[in-house]
């Protein structure tokens, strides 16, 4: 016969309102510790995560059903920190931060429990990042390169692409060994539902989790969104894929989790705080909304080979009012990862896509997240831009400029308009370079600006169907002196084959016109003629 003893402090809810409950006692709860609420009325229980300890009660936010708990209920401590149900059962499905399917295809079999708070791994653990994650954006994998295990910031205002990029680089992962994960923090339903559609159309659902706290969900539900969704991917970093835990025998796997976005996580946990009468800060945040987000972001990380090698690289998302990266959450989080993409409205507004600031964006991964080809050919892009839009606006007041700032000015305009890219139309990293290394020697110069896409997107096809080997060449190393020799060729040999197509096109549009013309003048001939014929039948 065995006997076990569980000890749990009983206690009752003194006070209730907005999601956050206080509890009399509870002197042995600890901070983050998940409590069980009791109703009095129905007998529901309702968890709720212990934040406040102070000297004679706790305060706890409340997930769930809120409006079951009323004054007096019972209260009881569990023993464990907060923490959720992960496994593989969850590729292609929609969670909430809770970790229960919401998506309506029935329950879940999941094998594992993890804490939605986790120490990140130490500097011993950690490998540096040498691994690209390749978006297919052009702007993004030639000049800010993002590496497996970075936590690389997308910033901008509202409605400049910031989205988008996350969508394009979680699509474009179809054919890598990553899983995905997208945290959606206080978006509409119909926008996460969207987004699940557009990931399903494009054949990546089945290794994407999304997880979804709402705009109609509460504060904390909002606040422990994103930390779900790193306790989700770090299963997957820590775990081979039978499931045990990795190691050199059994590598983890490459994760990439998006935080769309952490300002409104802010917003959420400003809300919690207040309403738990912490003592408001800057811009009436809590003092610890940094530390929140640093705990959160460190865990994305590169492990070493001792620790199976796995991956978690962050692509959180920061909302900006007009442009103000200098506000309080922007510097923050800034100031936390490896790098950022800014976005600014007026470039987006000018139909570039991706609206990338070449100026401010920075990765401080660098070409260490690269293949080496595009290092090669990308390593004076961004510098080149950035010299040519000073120049642009200088050339703007003055009006007789030297051959070769004409020729920069020109080089730089087609630099420019081959990085525009539609929204899910990603580029093979290999096409990518070809393309840069065919801008680079002067191929794009003189074709017309309204027609460098057409001539990028024939150029890769081209690539593709006839230059296979070249193509694989590009994809291993170096560009050598033999392979840049081979690569110009084909950059000859489909620019005299464009040309020449452009050529016909203009003289079959000539003829149409021509033609029509032709008509014209006709029906207005016959015009006349009628017109004389009916006057003189007059007469």
């Amino acid at each position: 016969m065995t006997a076990a003893i569980d000890t749990q402090d009983v206690s009752k809810v003194i006070e209730i309102g907005d999601g956050v409950a206080r509890v009399s006692g509870l002197r042995s709860a600890m901070a983050g510790e998940l409590l069980d609420f009791t109703s009095a009325l129905t007998g529901e229980h309702v968890y709720g995560l212990a934040q406040n300890l102070d000297q004679d009660e706790v305060g706890a936010v409340l997930f769930g059903n809120v409006e079951a708990i009323r004054e007096g209920d019972e209260c009881r401590t569990t023993g464990r920190v907060m923490d959720i149900p992960v496994g593989p059962a969850m590729l292609g499905r929609v969670v909430n931060p809770l970790g229960e399917a919401i998506d309506g295809l029935g329950p879940m079999e999941t094998v594992a429990r993890r804490p939605v708070e986790f120490k990140a791994p130490g500097i011993m653990a950690r490998t540096p990042v040498c691994e690209p994650v390749q978006t297919g954006l052009m702007a993004i994998d030639a000049m800010i390169p993002v590496g497996r295990g970075q936590r690389e910031l997308i910033i901008g205002d509202r409605k400049t692409g910031k989205t988008a990029i996350a969508v394009d680089t979680i699509i474009n992962q179809a054919d890598s060994d990553m899983i995905c994960i997208y945290v959606a923090i206080g978006q509409k339903a119909s926008t996460v539902a969207t987004i699940r559609q557009t990931l399903e159309s494009h054949g990546v659902l089945d290794k994407t989790i999304i997880v979804a706290a709402t705009a109609s969900d509460s504060a904390p539900l909002q606040y422990i969104a994103p930390m779900s969704g790193a306790a989700i991917g770090e299963y997957f970093m820590y775990n081979g894929a039978d499931g045990k835990p990795a190691n050199e025998d059994n590598p983890g796997r490459a994760v990439l989790v998006v935080y769309d976005d952490l300002s409104k996580q802010a917003v959420a946990y400003r809300q919690m705080s207040l309403t738990l009468h912490r003592p408001p800060g800057r811009e009436a945040y809590p003092g610890d909304i940094f530390y929140l987000h640093s705990r959160l972001l460190e865990r994305a990380c590169k492990l070493d080979a001792a620790h199976g090698s796995g991956s978690l690289t962050a692509l959180p998302i920061i909302e900006t009012q007009e442009g103000d990266v200098s506000a309080y959450i922007p510097t923050n989080v800034i100031s936390i990862t490896d790098g950022q993409i800014y976005l600014q409205s007026n470039l987006f507004l000018q139909g570039q896509r991706p609206a990338v600031d070449v100026g401010i964006s920075v990765s401080r991964v660098g070409g260490g997240a690269q293949i080496k080809a595009m290092k090669q050919v990308a390593g004076n892009l961004r510098l080149d831009l950035a010299s040519y839009a000073e120049l642009q606006s200088f050339s703007q007041f003055g009006s007789d400029l030297d051959r070769s700032t004409q020729a920069q000015l020109n080089r730089g305009a087609h630099m420019t308009e081959i990085l525009r890219q539609k929204r899910f139309s990603a580029l093979d990293v290999v096409d990518q370079v070809a393309v840069i290394f065919a801008g680079n020697n002067g191929f794009l110069d003189d074709i017309p600006l309204d027609e460098v896409i057409a001539f990028r997107d024939g150029f890769v096809d081209y690539m593709k169907a006839s230059r296979v080997a070249l193509r694989e060449k590009i994809r291993e190393g170096r560009i050598s002196d033999e392979t840049a020799e081979e690569l110009k060729g084909a950059c000859r040999t489909f620019k005299k084959q464009f040309v020449a197509g452009r050529k016909a096109a203009l003289r079959g549009a000539d003829r149409e016109q021509l033609e029509e013309d032709a008509v014209e003048s006709a029906g207005v001939a016959t015009t006349l003629e009628d017109s004389a014929a009916s006057v003189a039948e007059e007469d």
